[in-house]
C-alpha cells in the first residue's frame, strides 16, 4: 500500500499538469481530483475479472443477414454499416467480432444493398478502369 502523503502528491502532480494543460470548468476539479485519486489508490490491487456468462447471439447467425441491413449479434440491432457500429459501441473489430461468434472471413461487415449501391457508384465514376484503358491505347499504337 502506498502512503496516503504520497498518494495526495501523486494525484495534485496529475491534476495540475491536467489542468495546465486543458480548460476545464472549476466545478468539475473536485471530480477530476476525486477521479485521479480513486485511480491510484485502485493501482496495484488485483481487478477482480467480470464473471460473464456465455453469451448468445441476439438472433441465429443464419438471420443476421439480410438484403437492407445487418443485425448486431451483441445486442441485435439493424444496422448497415457494422464495422462503425462495432468500434463506437462495443470498442470491438471486425476481428474480434468474427473470433467471438466464429464467424467465417469472409462474413459482410455492410449490408448487401450498400455493398451492391457503392459498386455501382464506383463503377460509374470509372473507378478501376482509367489506367487500364490508358495502357490498352498505348500498346494499340505501339
Amino acid at each position: 500500500m502506498v502512503d496516503a502523503n504520497v498518494l495526495v502528491a501523486l494525484t495534485a502532480d496529475i491534476v495540475a499538469a491536467h489542468v495546465s494543460n486543458n480548460s476545464i470548468a472549476i466545478s468539475d476539479i473536485a471530480g477530476l481530483i476525486g477521479s485521479v485519486h480513486a485511480s491510484l489508490s485502485g493501482l496495484g490491487q488485483e481487478a477482480e475479472p467480470e464473471p460473464r456468462p456465455d453469451q448468445k447471439p441476439a438472433v441465429p447467425i443464419r438471420a443476421s443477414i439480410k438484403p437492407e441491413y445487418l443485425v448486431c449479434l451483441e445486442d441485435g440491432k439493424q444496422v448497415t454499416l457494422l464495422k462503425s457500429y462495432l468500434r463506437t459501441k462495443f470498442g470491438m473489430t471486425p476481428d474480434d467480432y468474427r473470433k467471438k461468434w466464429n464467424l467465417p472471413k469472409d462474413y459482410p461487415m455492410v449490408s448487401p444493398s450498400y455493398a451492391e449501391r457503392r459498386r455501382v457508384l464506383a463503377k460509374e465514376i470509372g473507378l478501376g478502369t482509367k489506367g487500364r484503358g490508358d495502357r490498352l491505347k498505348q500498346a494499340d499504337t505501339q
